[in-house]
């Protein structure tokens, strides 16, 4: 098996003019991650070390995505869109460079998986000098057709609108995948020619090309779900589909309870522990690891948070990006987290917003109560020490510093730091006016 570095060129130039956006195709997200951060995952995932993106004119925002993937990645610009061929060669910089394999992937493809790269490795090792992936489908018009000889080797690639009536009845198609371990790419790319329908320098027709310089070439075939092509808005959403099926399947595989699998949406990075419950309508954002024996109750929506082991979440709430809490804390229904350390068996059942700040371990935090960390110009933190209780309908003014052990009285506004151990009002006196809600009753009901 060959050790030498392997370069991935993902196409990415394509203007996607079916998705009908501002958006080059590749930026479009799937599971919240772009496609084209999928494909360079997947590459990543599989040890190729090196990775070209190919971009069209004017599209700074899908080269500074590719960069935030992999801040070593090349990117290059294709002038002209003239087919997939003059594409390769506008990398031709990092083709002459580079000594291992090639390989060459498109931007639009997210399912692909990098056992299917290594499958493709793993026949280049037996001898074949390039390797195509095709499926096989009960509709293969639109497809090139994958042209093999009685030995199995394949000889040509031959596009829809080019092929024949006898090679449009085969159903093994191209799905554009393809890897060279050959000596001269670029000399190979040069010799491809523009004589077709479309006047495009198509790079299936290397593999013709490489039979008459009795260079073997090879099919791998893969499932036609893994190689979809994402074209358009529907597509996309089909695509998404799948693979939310897929790590739905895989979660339960590893030990969690969905009680309504379709209806759980996880990001591409979710991580969960065993023995984890899901309840129906939970969603998730990026960046979200959940641990052991966590309950999420139905309709909670969770982003960027970590929740400790044995933790319970929901229904209705909304964890944002910076909420970390700890094992055994319950945080209810209504109740909004953001960018605050929620301590071990912390209580926040009901109709909160904890944004900015730490709540100690075994505090409780009664309903209605807000952290006010926005000044108009400046967020501020609010700090609230272990076994702290807040009484309902109560607003903490940051920046304050609440000490252990501190009870607030309910529908108190707290500006002041409270020591550890203290009592902390903050009303007017109650004021009683006798008759007044009657009279005032009866004068309504007569102008009514």
């Amino acid at each position: 098996m060959t050790t030498a570095p392997v370069l991935s060129l993902i196409l990415a130039a394509g203007k996607g003019t079916r998705m009908c956006s501002q958006l080059p195709k590749p930026m479009h997200r799937l599971a919240h991650r772009s496609m084209l951060g999928h494909v360079m995952a997947t590459v990543q995932k599989a040890g190729h070390t090196e990775i070209a993106v190919i971009i069209g004119p004017h599209m700074e925002l899908l080269r500074d995505e590719a960069y935030t993937h992999s801040a070593e990645c090349r990117v290059y610009i294709q002038p002209k869109q003239l087919g997939t061929a003059d594409a390769v060669l506008s990398a031709r910089e990092a083709l002459a460079k580079h000594t291992g394999d090639i390989f060459i992937l498109f931007a639009d493809t997210p399912l692909l998986r990098s056992e299917t790269l290594q499958k493709i490795s793993a026949t280049l090792d037996q001898g074949a000098n390039i390797v195509v992936v095709g499926f096989e489908t009960q509709d293969p018009t639109g497809y090139g057709r994958l042209l093999t000889d009685t030995q199995g080797n394949l000889k040509a690639i031959r596009e829809h609108n080019e092929a024949s009536e006898l090679e449009r009845k085969i159903r093994i198609c191209n799905s554009g995948v393809m890897a060279f371990r050959c000596c001269d790419i670029i000399k190979m790319l040069n010799k491809i020619k523009n004589n077709n329908t479309k006047r495009e320098f198509y790079l299936t027709d290397i593999v013709e090309i490489a039979h008459n310089d009795n260079l073997q070439s090879r099919v791998v075939i893969c499932d036609e779900e893994e190689l979809l092509g994402i074209n358009n808005r529907a597509q996309l959403a089909s695509a998404e589909l799948k693979f939310q099926k897929q790590i739905r399947l895989e979660v339960m595989n590893n030990g969690v309870t969905l009680v309504d699998p379709s209806s759980v949406w996880f990001a591409y990075d979710t991580k969960l522990g065993q023995d984890v419950t899901i309840e129906p309508n939970v969603f998730f954002g990026s960046g979200v690891t959940i641990a052991d024996g966590v309950y999420i109750r139905a309709n909670s929506y969770i982003e960027g948070a970590i929740i400790g082991s044995c933790a319970s979440v929901g229904p209705f709430t909304r964890l944002r990006p910076g909420a970390k809490l700890g094992s055994h804390s319950n945080i209810g229904n209504f109740v909004e987290a953001k960018n605050v350390d929620i301590g071990e068996k912390v209580k926040a059942n009901h109709l909160s917003y904890l944004g900015d700040g730490t709540i100690g371990s075994e505090s409780n935090i009664g309903a209605g109560t807000i952290f006010c960390n926005y000044d108009g110009f400046h967020k501020h933190r609010t700090q609230i020490g272990k076994e702290s209780f807040i009484g309902s309908n109560t607003s903490l003014v940051a920046p304050v510093k609440l000490g252990k052990g501190v009870i607030i009285g309910s529908g108190s506004v707290i500006t002041k730091n409270v020591p550890d151990g203290t009592l902390a009002l903050e009303r007017s006196s109650q004021i009683h006016k006798k008759g007044w809600a009657t009279r005032f009753r009866t004068m309504m009901l007569r102008k009514k």
